[in-house]
C-alpha cells in the first residue's frame, strides 16, 4: 500500500491514528511503527484494511503506558480540548487531566522517547483564549523536558492541491541538543492545481438539481468553489476538505462541475489526491465515512517532509552524543563533526 520503505531508522507509535496518514509519512522516511491506537471503529476498519497484520488498540485512556513497547518517536494528532473548564476547580492534580493530551503527557513521562511529533488545528494558538497552547508548551518544555518548537504549515506548500493549515509540534529530549528546523515548501512558490487529479467523467456522487437551485446557487456570492474543466482559473488548490464534507456545505465545500446533474461531490480517488494518499489505499467503508475519515486526516506529504527533518535531526543528535560520550570516556575533548540541518523560514517559534 505505501511506498517501499528504507531500512528502519527509528521506532514510532501512532496515537489518534485515524486512517494512518502520519504512519504512511513516517514509514516512507524509513521508520517502523510498533504501536497504534484509534478509538473510532470505522477508522479502525480502514486502518486494518491497509495494515492487515497489525493490532490497533482502541481508547487510549484505557491503555497503560507501561504496556506500550519501547519506541523512539511519539506521533499523534491529538484532539483540541479546552483546559480551563476542568483543571483545579474540579480537584484534578494536573492542568491537562480530563483531556486526551493528558494521555500523551503520561506516555511521554513514562516512556521518555527521544522525540515527538504532534499535530493539531491551526487555531490552537488562540484556542480557549490562548490557555490551551500555553498549558501544552509548559507541560512539554518545563515539566517533561523537551525542547519544543511549533509551526503552522499549509499542505498546499508541499505538493497537494489543497489548502490545509495545521499546527505541528516537534520536540526532542533536551539532553540530546538536537537541532531542528521545519521544512521549506517543496512547491517553490508554484502551487499544484487540482485539475490533473479530477476524474472528469465520474458520474457520482451527484448533487440534485433541486438542491442546487434552492441552496447551492441561491446567492451569487462566489460560493461554493466549483472546479470546471474548461476554466483554467479553477486549476488551483481547493479549500480544506472537512470531515463534514458529505453535508454539502456551500460556504466551505468544493464541488466538481459534471455528472448527470451538472454538479457532484469529490470521488474517493480525488479525496486521496487532496490528502496525498497513495492511489492503492483501501477504503472499505461507506461514502459518508470515507469523507469523514479523509476530512479528519493529515495531508501525508507535509508530514513526510517534517518526518524527514525530524529523523535527520535525531540521527545527527544521537551520533554527536555517542561521539561526545566516547571522547569523554577516552579522556578526549569532543569535536562535533555533524552539520546542522538547513534553517527554515517556516520555524515560527524557537526551542526553549
Amino acid at each position: 500500500m505505501t511506498k517501499k520503505t528504507k531500512k528502519s531508522a527509528f521506532k514510532f507509535i501512532d496515537l489518534f491514528a485515524g486512517i494512518g496518514g502520519i504512519r504512511i509519512a513516517f514509514e516512507r522516511t524509513g521508520n517502523k511503527c510498533v504501536f497504534s491506537s484509534e478509538w473510532d471503529k470505522d477508522a479502525q476498519k480502514t486502518y486494518l484494511a491497509n495494515w492487515p497484520n497489525e493490532k490497533i488498540y482502541g481508547d487510549i485512556t484505557k491503555v497503560d503506558p507501561k504496556s506500550i513497547p519501547d519506541f523512539d518517536i511519539l506521533c499523534g494528532g491529538f484532539p483540541c480540548q479546552p483546559f480551563s473548564s476542568i483543571g483545579k476547580r474540579q480537584g484534578f492534580a494536573h492542568p491537562t487531566q480530563g483531556t486526551l493530551f493528558f494521555n500523551v503527557r503520561n506516555i511521554l513521562a513514562e516512556k521518555k522517547p527521544d522525540a515527538f511529533l504532534l499535530e493539531n488545528v491551526a487555531g490552537i494558538e488562540t484556542h480557549d483564549d490562548g490557555r490551551t497552547i500555553s498549558v501544552i508548551l509548559k507541560c512539554l518544555r518545563q515539566e517533561l523536558g523537551y525542547e519544543t518548537s511549533y509551526a503552522v504549515l499549509d499542505a498546499a506548500d508541499y505538493g497537494v492541491p489543497q489548502h490545509r493549515r495545521r499546527t505541528f509540534f516537534v520536540g526532542f529530549r533536551k539532553e540530546l541538543n538536537a537541532v531542528f528546523r521545519f521544512p521549506e515548501p517543496t512547491t517553490a512558490g508554484k502551487a499544484v492545481g487540482v485539475h490533473r487529479f479530477i476524474e472528469w467523467d465520474a458520474q457520482s456522487p451527484t448533487i440534485s438539481e433541486h438542491l442546487q437551485r434552492t441552496y447551492i446557487y441561491k446567492k451569487n456570492d462566489g460560493h461554493p468553489q466549483v472546479i470546471r474543466r474548461d476554466d483554467p482559473l479553477t486549476d488551483i488548490p481547493v479549500k480544506t476538505l472537512c470531515a463534514s464534507y458529505h453535508k454539502i456545505q456551500r460556504i466551505t465545500g468544493t464541488f466538481i462541475a459534471g455528472g448527470p446533474t451538472g454538479l457532484r461531490l469529490l470521488t474517493e480517488n480525488e479525496c486521496k489526491a487532496l490528502q496525498g494518499f497513495p492511489s492503492d489505499f483501501k477504503v472499505p467503508v461507506s461514502r459518508t465515512s470515507m469523507y469523514h475519515q479523509f476530512g479528519n486526516s493529515v495531508a501525508v506529504p507535509v508530514v513526510e517532509a517534517i518526518a524527514a527533518r525530524l529523523t535527520e535531526a535525531l540521527r545527527i543528535a544521537r551520533a554527536n552524543n555517542e561521539i561526545t560520550q566516547k571522547s569523554e570516556n577516552d579522556g578526549l575533548h569532543a569535536l562535533p563533526f555533524m552539520t546542522r540541518p538547513q534553517d527554515s523560514a517556516y520555524e515560527s517559534v524557537a526551542f526553549g
